[in-house]
This record gives C-alpha cells, sequence and structure tokens, in this order.
C-alpha cells in the first residue's frame, strides 16, 4: 500500500513512478514469465501474484487510467481507504476509454473500452457493451511457426462477478439514476454555440450510481481470473505475428458481445534456417575443389531434402533460388522462396600434404587479381560480390 492507501502499482511491478512506457512493459513480462499458472501449477500465491502484475499492467500501460490512477481520479478516486490488501479486480477496468464509449457508444476496438461500467441508454438504461480485447503472447519453435500448431494459453481477463452477475451492486439492490445527470452520464455547461458537455462529475459517465456496492468485487461488477484456453496458429507467422482470435478476450457487459484476444508469437531461431523478410535463406559451405570444378550437394528444405547442382567457378557469397519451397505466407497467398548462400570452407590449418596441393595450385593458377584494383577495373568480372541464380534441383 503506498501512504495514501492505495495499492502501489508501480511497486508491484518493480519500477519507478517516473518508469517510461517500455520499462513497465519489460517488467511485466518479466513477472508474468516468472509467476505464469503455467510455470506453477497448483501454486495459488504465484496465481495471485500473477494477477496482480497483470492488474497493475492494465492500468499502467494505458495512459489515460495510467493518469487517473497517478491523480487518484476518475474510477481510481475511491481506490484509497479501507486498508485492505490489494485487489486486482478494482483496476481491470474503467478509465477515460470507457467514459468516452459511453459518450459516443459503438463497440471499442483493441485497447478500446472495458466492460465493467454499466454506460446507459437513455434514462439510466444500461447500454450493451463490448468486452475489451486481450493480448498475450506465445513461443514457438521455428518448425512450429512454419507448419503451425495448437497451443495451449493462460490468458488474465475479467469476468462478470458471481455474487451480483456483474452489477457491481449488493444482491437485493440495483444502481441507480444518477441525480447530477439524470441518466444521461455527461454534464453540460453554457447555452448554444458555447455550450460544453463533459462527463458526469457524479457518476464519471455511467448515468448510475451504486449506493450499495457488492461485497465480493467492491462494486466493480467483475472479478480477475484466468482464461485456459487451446487456439490454432497458422502455418507461416513470423517473429511478432499478431494472431486474432475473435471472440476471446473479455465478456461483455449488459449483453455486449465479448472482446477479441491477440496472440502475438515468438519464434525461436533454427540452426539452419533464418527468415529474411517473406524468404528463407540457408547458408551452405562448399570446399575449394567443389567451388573451383562445380558439384552436386545435397540441400535441406523445410521438408526434406534435395539435390542443387553447384557451377564451376562458384564464387562466395553466390545465392541460388528455390522458388515456392519457402515458408507459407500468411493469408493463403502461397509460399516464399528458399535462397540458399554458397560460402567456401577453408581448412584453418593444413597438413604438408595439402601444402604440397597448394603449393602446386598456386603454380598452376598464376597471376595477380588485385591488378585490377589499380587498372580501373574493379567492377569487372569476378569482383562483386556473389552472384544470384536460379537453383537447378
Amino acid at each position: 500500500m503506498a501512504a495514501n492507501g492505495k495499492p502501489d502499482l508501480y511497486r508491484i511491478l518493480g519500477v519507478g513512478r517516473n518508469a517510461s512506457d517500455e520499462e513497465i512493459k519489460k517488467a511485466y513480462r518479466r513477472l508474468a514469465r516468472q509467476y505464469h499458472p503455467d510455470k506453477n501449477p497448483g501454486d495459488r500465491a504465484a496465481e495471485t501474484r500473477f494477477k496482480e502484475v497483470s492488474a497493475a499492467h492494465d492500468v499502467l500501460s494505458d495512459p489515460d487510467k495510467r493518469r487517473d490512477y497517478d491523480r487518484g481520479t476518475g474510477p481510481f478516486a475511491t481506490a484509497a481507504g479501507g486498508g485492505t490488501g490489494f485487489d486486482p479486480s478494482a483496476f481491470s477496468g474503467g478509465g477515460f476509454s470507457d467514459i468516452l464509449n459511453n459518450l459516443f457508444g459503438g463497440g471499442a476496438g483493441a485497447g478500446g473500452a472495458g466492460a465493467r461500467r454499466p454506460g446507459t441508454a437513455g434514462a439510466g438504461r444500461p447500454r450493451p457493451q463490448r468486452g475489451r480485447d486481450l493480448e498475450t503472447e506465445v513461443s514457438l519453435s521455428f518448425e512450429e511457426a512454419v507448419e503451425g500448431a495448437q497451443v495451449s494459453l493462460a490468458v488474465p481477463t475479467s469476468v462478470p462477478c458471481e455474487t451480483c452477475h456483474g452489477s457491481g451492486a449488493r444482491p437485493g439492490t440495483t444502481p441507480v439514476v444518477c441525480p447530477v445527470c439524470h441518466g444521461r452520464g455527461v454534464e453540460t455547461e453554457g447555452q448554444g454555440l458555447f455550450s460544453m458537455s463533459h462527463p458526469c462529475s457524479r457518476c464519471n459517465g455511467a448515468g448510475t450510481i451504486i449506493e450499495d456496492p457488492c461485497p465480493t468485487c467492491g462494486g466493480t461488477g467483475a472479478r480477475r481470473t484466468i482464461k485456459r484456453l487451446r487456439v490454432n496458429i497458422p502455418a507461416g507467422v513470423r517473429e511478432g505475428s499478431r494472431v486474432r482470435i475473435a471472440g476471446k478476450g473479455e465478456a461483455g457487459a449488459n449483453g455486449g458481445e465479448p472482446g477479441d484476444l491477440f496472440v502475438v508469437t515468438r519464434v525461436a531461431d533454427s540452426p539452419v534456417f533464418k527468415h529474411v523478410g517473406d524468404q528463407v535463406e540457408v547458408e551452405v559451405p562448399l570446399t575449394v575443389p567443389e567451388a573451383l570444378r562445380g558439384a552436386t550437394v545435397e540441400v535441406p528444405t523445410l521438408h526434406g531434402r534435395k539435390r542443387l547442382r553447384v557451377a564451376p567457378g562458384t564464387r562466395h557469397g553466390t545465392v541460388q533460388r528455390l522458388r515456392g519451397e519457402g515458408a507459407p505466407r500468411l493469408g493463403g497467398k502461397g509460399n516464399g522462396d528458399i535462397h540458399y548462400r554458397f560460402t567456401i570452407d577453408l581448412p584453418r590449418t593444413l597438413s604438408k600434404e595439402q601444402e604440397k596441393a597448394v603449393d602446386q595450385l598456386a603454380k598452376v593458377l598464376d597471376g595477380n587479381p588485385r591488378e585490377r584494383l589499380f587498372s580501373g577495373g574493379a567492377n569487372g568480372n569476378g569482383a562483386g560480390a556473389g552472384e544470384r541464380t536460379e537453383a537447378t534441383a
């Protein structure tokens, strides 16, 4: 608890009050991984800590909620007092974005308004509100990213309070129409062209007030929990891809539709394959004789092996391409290509026999290739980087 009686969300995440958005994001990721239920099965303390961390991030990652929290205004005006322990459900929604949603109606997109304020449609009638979108991360191997996978997720979310069924009021009571705005959710000052509306100072734009809050959720109408899901990750995702799972976000309020879940993919590196845009690149070492005389070499693909013809005189860095053998493109747009970049594999040390062979080769392949540097032929044949050709399987 902070000195003013409010839960110290900064301390929960282990950051200072002047922490940047990136510092808050990094702290949340570190703690979320540490206390994730999948890593701490059956540990109720870890699950509670995970909910606290998620709720603190929910507030501090949103500029409007963070400002209200720092000022102790808006939905956080009653956070102080009571002297009780931290209740994550008290900070799982609300904020200025909710007020805007109540004022202008309509569904919220990603990062939109939460689903916990009653909202009004006319004189105090609750208006359906779309649930908040959620975001989580999943770690995939390179192979899972290429081929697609079904993964298990544990997503912190909010669900309607079982005691008050989401109303926020003690059972047997109901929210009442705000006496200040009369259910409109706004107050108007001035007249004519110079009138200005702003969220109601009494109900913060909700249109209703809760005179007797629910003892379970403290009037929020929701509680934090962990939603466990199995979702399909499509083939061809990359590092940082965002996969939308429709309808798996937080539940809507007053019959509103649920939000969506966005799954951000983290893809492990492969020791062989490397993504370069839509293409896959593989480094293929060649011996000196193979590069000089040409050869047929075996190379890996994403689904087995193939044999490529290496032309005589292949230079270091030469690239050959296999069309359509790369990873699937998202959206069913076919496959990318595989680029094979040849490198000349030179031994670090030579045996006496190898030294004699190199000396003999040097006598046969005489001449100074650096002469072109001084004769204006630096861009002539053989002086550039690797060549690019179509691969012959």
